[in-house]
């Protein structure tokens, strides 16, 4: 028997979870290969349609084309300055731009 959503209490691991599940089981979804993050403000996640979970070590991730180099600009500034997340987040964006071809330099950042 599933449990019901309002038996986790809150608890966003699990939902993750059972998210990537039912996209990984539901007839229309289960062929979209696409990337989502999740997050609580807390802990985040990477959840992707094959029905795979990470949580990273450090709480860093991104995707896209350019997420390899976001995700390396990011940890860097997070190990070498006292930046903000919403200054780390922009300007590991824009390190990417200027490398990536496929990254713009028109950055929108939104903070939840």
């Amino acid at each position: 028997m599933k449990p019901s959503r309002q038996s986790y209490h809150g608890t966003t691991v699990l939902l993750v979870v059972e998210l990537a599940q039912e996209w990984r089981t539901d007839r229309a979804l289960r062929h979209l290969e696409a990337f989502l993050l999740a997050t609580d403000g807390k802990s985040t996640y990477l959840i992707s349609g094959t029905g795979d979970v990470i949580e990273p070590d450090d709480g860093i991730l991104a995707i896209g084309s350019g997420g390899a180099y976001a995700l390396a600009a990011a940890r860097a500034l997070m190990r070498s300055t006292k930046m903000s997340a919403r200054q780390i987040a922009r300007e590991s964006l824009q390190i990417t731009s200027e490398i990536c071809i496929f990254t713009n330099s028109e950055i929108l950042v939104e903070e939840l």
